[in-house]
Parts: structure tokens; sequence; C-alpha cells
């Protein structure tokens, strides 16, 4: 039975054996596709990464050392608005320490900012400022791992948005920031925009802002806004498919997410591939782990129902108007500038990194990402 209250309850991750023994033995018996010779990725994710990794989680492995390291962390679940919401709640040593709510996106997990929990919330430890500590609130979105799976509509943004004001409130948080990558980049501005009263600032590795199809918007475009630009046609031209499916067809795709570790596997490692942009490679175990969480909770089919209701939603009235600031990697887009401060009122802070951080630079770029966030949240707390 769901709790209905209020209450705050502490979780642990233990997933039973026999949940392990299944994935082992339907990784056993994995039914392969075919391929066409020297694909490579024209036709997606090629045949021979799809078994290499899926061989990898057989064999190698380990799930119950990543379990442990995600226990390490205090770990609550909550009631809001009828969903169970399971965060990180991980409190600086430094008393004063600033409050942020960080949220990760698809095909991701809390997974995505474990490399830099530690100098976010005890920078000291790692030879920098004391007075740059932070309080950290990390979710797992509505829908997704320990917070899935949803059990009716409307979990979109907005709603999800909703839900972590309410979390900050209930945590006793009246002041404080939101981070986010990837569908944080869509929840962390619109918090900021259905609770500006107690939100600070806003930092973001996108901004989704895009042009109306007017050609005059283009128009004297910078050498840094035409290469952002060119960024998006090849996602579009190239990687947009997921998209489209998890918006019109989410349920068609659930079936077979939900039955298949090694389906489940070649789907959501599509946007963890590098591509021709320029990214670093991701390595197997932040993959699979990633992958596990979403396998380990049948959260595959939830999750993707969020671009659903952002897809059937109605735009927000206003733009947000807490401060943002963004910081962007190579091999990601991050934003056309022109374009963001056409709908948000206060662009504070835009850098667009030479550094191969991707779509996933909390883990592959910790140590700028850190830096970033605390240049922002120096002038917006």
């Amino acid at each position: 039975m769901r709790d209905v209250g209020q209450h705050v309850r502490p979780f642990r991750i233990e997933v039973p054996q026999t949940e392990l023994d299944d994935l082992n033995e339907r990784l056993v018996r994995a039914r392969w596709t075919d391929e066409l010779a020297g694909a490579g990725l024209d036709y997606g994710v090629p045949l021979a990464e799809v078994r290499r990794l899926a061989e990898h989680w057989r064999t190698g492995y380990d799930w119950r050392a990543w379990e442990a390291k995600l226990n390490e962390y205090d770990q609550f679940t909550t009631v809001i608005d009828g969903q169970i919401i399971h965060f990180l709640q991980v409190r600086s040593p430094r008393p004063d320490a600033y409050p942020l709510i960080v949220t990760h996106g698809w095909p991701g997990s809390i997974v995505e900012y474990l490399d830099v929990i530690g100098p976010l919330a005890d920078p000291e430890r790692y030879g920098a400022d004391p007075a740059d500590a932070f309080h950290l609130v990390i979710p797992s979105l509505p829908g997704f791992a320990f917070s899935g799976p949803v059990t009716d509509r409307g979990w979109g943004t907005a709603r999800t948005a909703r839900a972590w004001a309410e979390l900050m409130r209930r945590l006793g948080y009246d002041r404080y920031g939101a981070v986010g990558n990837d569908a944080g980049s869509l929840v962390s501005p619109e918090l900021g925009r259905v609770d500006p009263e107690h939100v600070s600032g806003v930092h973001v590795t996108q901004i989704f802002s895009f042009p109306t199809g007017d050609p005059t918007e283009f128009n004297d475009l910078s050498a840094e806004e035409a290469a952002q630009l060119q960024k998006l046609q090849w996602f579009y031209d190239n990687k947009f498919s997921f998209a489209q499916v998890h918006a019109q067809q989410p349920q068609t795709l659930a079936h077979g997410l939900a039955d298949s570790p090694v389906g489940l596997l070649g789907w959501n490692t599509q946007l963890f591939l590098s591509d021709a942009m320029g990214e670093k490679a991701l390595d197997d175990e932040f993959i699979l782990t990633n992958v596990a969480i979403y396998w380990l909770t049948n959260t595959g089919g939830s999750s993707i129902r969020s671009y659903y209701e952002n897809a059937h939603a109605k735009p927000p009235a206003e733009p947000t108007s807490v401060p943002i600031g963004l910081a962007t990697f190579a091999g990601d887009f991050g934003g056309i500038r022109r374009f963001a401060e056409r709908d948000h009122k206060n662009v504070a802070q835009w850098h667009i990194y030479d550094a191969p951080g991707g779509h996933y630079a909390a883990h592959l770029e910790p140590d700028i990402m850190v830096a970033d966030i605390r240049r922002f949240f120096a002038d917006h707390r």
C-alpha cells in the first residue's frame, strides 16, 4: 500500500538474488539479431557492441558492488502527489552549506552524479573553499528506477517540477538551487518558474530553446551559435528517432524493454555510445549500471512515458525568470544563446567547453562541472 502522508522514510537498495539469477538466465538465452556487413553505426547500435556489453554484464559486471556503493549514501522515499519519490540526500559536513536539487535524465539515473557528490558536498576535503559546500538532494525522476513506475497520467516536466518544490519544502529547505542534465535541464528551469520565491538559480547542461522557423532568426549567427545549430541538426538527422517513439508509442516499445535485458541494453545504449561530435567514450561500468537499474526496477517502459506527457502538454505561459546558467561540453548540444535569451529572462552564465564531456559531463568531466556549478551559485545563493 502506498503511503499517502508526508512521511520521509529511509531506503536501501536491496535487489533480491532471484532477480539477479533471472537476469543471468535471460542473458544466457539471448536470441541475437542479424546485421548487415560493414553497417557500423548507420542502422543504429551495432550487434557487436551489444553482444560485448551483454557478455560483460553476464560475466564481469558486479551489481552487488554498485548496490553497496549507492547504499553508502543516505537514501529516502516519500510520496508526493500519489507517487513514490526516491532520492539521495547528502548533507555537507558544513552546516551552512547551500541546498541543491540535482536532476538526471533518460537513459541516465542518479548514477550520473556520483562523481560530483563528494566535491560539491565537502569541498574542503578536495582542496577547495569550504564556503562552496552544498547540501545535495538527488531524486530519481518519477517513473524511473526506485521512483517507479508511475501509476497515472501527467508525469511530465511540469508535474515533476511541482513535486520537486514540494520535496524541498518537505525537507525543510526554504531557499535552494537547481541543477540538471537532459530531462533535468527541462525540470530545473520549470522548478524555477513554479517556485521562484525559493529557487535562487538554475544550472543546466542544455537550454532547450529552438528556432521558430522564421529565417530571419538565423541572420548574423556567431561561430559558436552556428556550431551549436550544426550539432542540433546532426542530432535530429541521426539520433532523434527514440524521442519520436517515446512521445508517440511508449507502451508499444515498453513490452520489449520489460521482457528482454538485451533489448533494453540495445535501446538505452543508443545515447551512451560515442558519435561523431567529439565526446569521450563512456566506460562499460557506467553504461551497465544505468541499464541495470532500469532492468532491476522494471522501469524501462515507465521512464519513457514522460516524453509522451511532454508532447501532449501545454507550454508554460511565462518563461523562467530566476537566473539560469549553462555549462555544456564537446559532443553535446547545449543551446543557442539568442534563442535561450528569447525564452529565459535572465541568462546569467554561459559556458561552452572544448572538453569532451559529451552528454554526461558530470561523469566524464567532473572537475570542470563542479567548478562551473560553484562559480554559478557563488553569485546566486
